[in-house]
């Protein structure tokens, strides 16, 4: 009883002392997280610029530490143990956000859709970021390709060109 007593005055807490998510014009956000698909998991960094109210634009990399190895027949070749190489792993995203909390009203909760454009496609994602104090929140994010770069006949193509989910933390610069 006493943990789900301490639990909810945490929680309860953290929503009071909340904070502004994004400012605007001037604003700058770093999220750090774990990044997690299918066939590998990874870390992944990123830092948001605002540029006006509702509006900003940034930079996203993504590196995947977790990738399983490749036993099999793909395209007509054995592979035994095949492992990724560094470009199959690595993938870094510019990007432009609708930073949407002055319009759906709550201002310690950043809602925003976006568009990125990566070394391996041209995608979108839609986040959330929830701060509890001036510098210090939470983050999650869901990307998806859109269009993919290439003929995609690699062993390892799928590992940058799949839906991703991201979750961790959020600093205010």
């Amino acid at each position: 009883m006493k943990k789900i007593i301490t639990l909810l005055f945490l929680a309860s807490f953290g929503f009071v002392q909340a904070q502004q998510a994004f400012k605007g014009k001037g604003d700058i956000k770093v999220n750090v997280g774990a990044n997690l698909q299918d066939g590998g998991s990874g870390i992944q960094g990123s830092v948001d610029f605002g540029l006006g109210e509702n509006f900003s634009f940034g930079f996203v990399t993504n590196y995947l530490l977790g990738v399983d190895n490749f036993n099999g027949f793909y395209h007509d070749n054995s592979y035994n143990d095949y492992k990724p190489d560094f470009s199959d792993r690595f993938d870094a995203k510019a990007r432009i956000n609708a930073n949407l909390s002055s319009v759906i009203g709550v201002d310690q909760l950043d809602v925003y859709p976006g568009l990125s454009l990566g070394l391996h496609n041209f995608g979108g994602h839609v986040g959330g970021r929830y701060f509890f104090t001036d510098g210090f929140g939470v983050f999650t994010e869901i990307g998806f390709p859109i269009a993919k770069y290439g003929n995609n006949d690699g062993v390892f193509d799928h590992l940058n060109n799949q839906t991703t989910f991201s979750l961790g933390a959020s600093f205010n610069l």
